[in-house]
């Protein structure tokens, strides 16, 4: 707004007798101020705001005060959403009669207006006087679950009682259309955004959001713990993928004492084994006899007790004849070392905080089969070139903090990551580090501040085909494995064994076949590592593979932030570009209208955000192929912008200076900025939003 406007509207307050009244009267006259955006009835408002603070004499007290709050209660459910706050305080809305706003907002929603309610008692603070089933069953039948959350949002009373009251919805004898017969004319009514397995995601994220302890939710656990059960009966019996030790520790913990949950493992158990087996898993865990129909309590009878469940089927997939088929760690047994201890891990970091080593990271958290909460990580293994370091994170941090220095292993963690001398390999480590962050709050900002990172997923992407001992019939078969067995199978021949994946990594002692396994996940990536560096063409990746991705530091080294698995960053860590040339001198200045890209599908963020701008841009979707990205460059004669990997291909397939690498660790604005700079874009305010509906 000009100064000189906000200057004559300051006049035309000082020459009003009554302010309040006035900015009313000319608010219910006019039609501007229902619009979108910033109106001059906004504009006005807010001015007089503002000079109500510099005139403390102006604001009025008794009837006066009352009819003004009355006539301005009745436009508030069809302002913009801008003025609310303004208006609100302007009239003191929160100093009116409580029960008169209780029976106004009554009002709007017996006239259907449920959302106008809603925000209304949000903004006056009216929830702890109203029925919370009530306020939110509409607003959830028309998908505002977003709403709900913030109608909630600062009493946990009212959480509770909604978590309780959508829990009964989600009773397996509950009749859903019970909730939706009272508003069967509803407006914008969203059926099939109502049911109970939505009803069931939101429920688990109001438990994350609001920390409230998931025992007020039995249904929908027992549902959850439901699922989790069908799924380990189909991992063991029908894929066939997971071993019997590791199977029992689950179904275990996830039955436990629960009556409900025990009467639904003995029907699965009766459809995947005979009924010896049957009885036997029951004895195992801990089913109670009565609850067994009469054959299988007759079997049970028979079995002694025994120490250790006989193997229930004949499909066992683990002998050791299969095993030569996975990747097999290369170093002996011996030198895979489990710490436990203060002292033994001081001598791991002497061996791994050195400069110029290669430090292959992996991690291990016990499966939450979609339970609420992050993983909290159970396992840290560091591989070096000749041995292997199994951390027990939780012995560990428990150990520090009983002696008072529990920043002790957060402190070398950090310094591990933040070292640009020495090159850390994972794969995903954008999750990995979430979990760290969940596991110990002192390691939070790790991502932030990592350096000299290599991050295999974002090589595995541009991995082609199977690695050069396979045959010309294999290649181009897809195998049954994926993520990163899949690339060790194209790399080194031999997928991962990943039986003991889905372990209790919690449960001590680790069983030997777990701790096998864990090595083999961290160690397998310096092999990966070393044999990509050495013939990065046999994969089909760039000649210039090795210098980027030793990952050479910048001048000026800057906090790096991956996104998520799919938005992973260069191997590097860094802009990964190779030998771009850039121009001596500045290209002259265009506008944004005169600039057309088209953005590969790693960066959508930055497309939306340069199309707000009034850039051109075409966006490549999810499953496009990069090349893709090339052909519509010539078609089109646009600039093409992507990061990575991606870059080395793209650029050669158009003219000089139409490919820019992205720096895939910034966020959307920061992106833009650089590719604004980069190509000299000169953004007018016309310019803003030109491009949107």
């Amino acid at each position: 707004v000009s100064r000189q406007l906000k200057e004559e509207i300051r006049r035309g307050f000082a020459r009003l007798e009554d302010p309040l009244a006035g900015l009313l009267a000319m608010l219910e006259s006019s039609s501007d101020w229902k619009g979108k955006g910033h109106s001059l009835g906004y504009c006005i408002t807010t001015e007089l705001q503002l000079w109500i603070k510099a005139h403390p004499a102006v604001p009025q007290s008794g009837t006066k005060l009352k009819k003004l709050q009355a006539r301005v209660l009745g436009m508030l459910s069809q302002c913009p959403a801008n003025l609310l706050d303004p208006l609100i305080s302007i009239y003191q809305l929160h100093t009116a009669d409580r029960n008169y706003l209780l029976e106004h907002v009554s009002h709007l929603y017996l006239q259907g207006n449920y959302k106008e309610a809603a925000i209304l008692s949000i903004k006056l603070k009216l929830q702890p006087d109203q029925d919370v089933e009530k306020m939110c069953t509409p607003l959830l039948l028309q998908d505002k679950a977003n709403l709900v959350e913030e109608y909630v949002a600062e009493y946990p009373e009212l959480q509770r009682k909604l978590l309780q009251t959508l829990d009964t919805w989600c009773e397996p004898s509950f009749n859903i259309r019970d909730i939706i017969r009272p508003y069967q004319g509803l407006s914008k009514y969203k059926p099939e955004k109502f049911n109970c397995r939505v009803l069931s995601k939101l429920i688990f994220r109001l438990l994350g959001r609001f920390n409230v302890d998931s025992a007020l939710c039995p249904n929908v656990i027992n549902q959850r713990h439901l699922r989790t059960l069908n799924y380990l009966f189909y991992k063991r019996f029908v894929e066939k993928t997971m071993t019997e030790e590791n199977w029992a520790d689950h179904i275990q913990s996830t039955v436990g004492e629960n009556r409900w949950l025990q009467g639904h493992l003995v029907q699965l158990l009766l459809r995947h084994c005979d009924t010896r087996g049957a009885a036997q898993w029951a004895q195992h865990c801990r089913v109670p006899p009565e609850m067994l129909p009469q054959a299988v309590a007759k079997e049970l009878e028979k079995l002694h007790i025994q120490d250790r469940v006989e193997e229930v089927t004949k499909a066992d997939n683990y002998e050791a004849s299969k095993k030569k088929d996975y990747y097999h760690l290369p170093i002996p047994r011996e030198n895979i070392h489990f710490l436990q201890t203060w002292e033994e891990t001081l001598q791991c970091w002497e061996k791994v905080l050195q400069a110029g080593q290669v430090v292959g990271v992996d991690m291990e958290w016990k499966p939450s089969f979609g339970m609420v909460g992050k993983p909290r990580v159970a396992l840290l293994q560091l591989a070096l070139k000749n041995e292997v370091f199994l951390l027990d994170l939780p012995r560990l941090l428990e150990q520090a903090e009983a002696e008072g220095e529990k920043e002790k292993l957060p402190h070398f963690i950090q310094m591990l990551y933040s070292d640009a001398a020495i090159t850390k390999l994972g794969y995903g480590m954008s999750g990995d580090l979430s979990s760290l962050a969940a596991t110990c709050s002192a390691l939070k900002d790790t991502e932030k501040q990592m350096q000299g990172v290599v991050d295999l997923l974002a090589v595995d992407k541009q991995v082609d085909g199977l690695s050069p001992e396979h045959s010309h019939e294999e290649r181009g078969v897809r195998q049954q494995e994926k993520g990163l067995s899949l690339l060790v199978q194209h790399v080194l021949g031999k997928p991962l064994d990943k039986t003991e994946q889905l372990s209790n990594w919690e449960k001590r002692p680790l069983r030997e076949e777990q701790i096998l396994y864990a090595a083999s996940d961290a160690y397998c990536l310096l092999e990966i590592y070393e044999r990509l560096c050495k013939d990065p063409e046999s994969f089909g990746l760039g000649s210039d593979l090795t210098e980027s991705l030793v990952g050479k530091q910048s001048k000026k080294p800057r906090a790096k932030k991956q996104l998520n698995k799919q938005e992973a960053p260069s191997p590097s860590g860094q802009e990964f570009q190779g030998p771009r040339m850039e121009p001596s001198h500045p290209p002259a200045p265009i506008s944004p209208q005169e600039f057309s890209v088209v953005c590969d599908n790693m960066l959508q963020g930055l497309g939306r955000y340069l199309r707000c701008l009034g850039v051109d841009v075409r966006l490549l979707d999810n499953e496009d192929d990069h090349r893709k990205a090339a052909e519509i460059a010539r078609q089109e004669g646009r600039v093409i912008l992507t990061s990575g990997l991606p870059y080395q291909t793209l650029r050669s397939q158009v003219g000089e200076g139409r490919c820019f690498s992205v720096n895939c660790s910034q966020k959307a604005k920061e992106q833009a900025l650089q590719v604004l700079k980069h190509f000299n874009v000169q953004v007018s305010l016309g310019d803003i939003f030109s491009r949107c509906q």
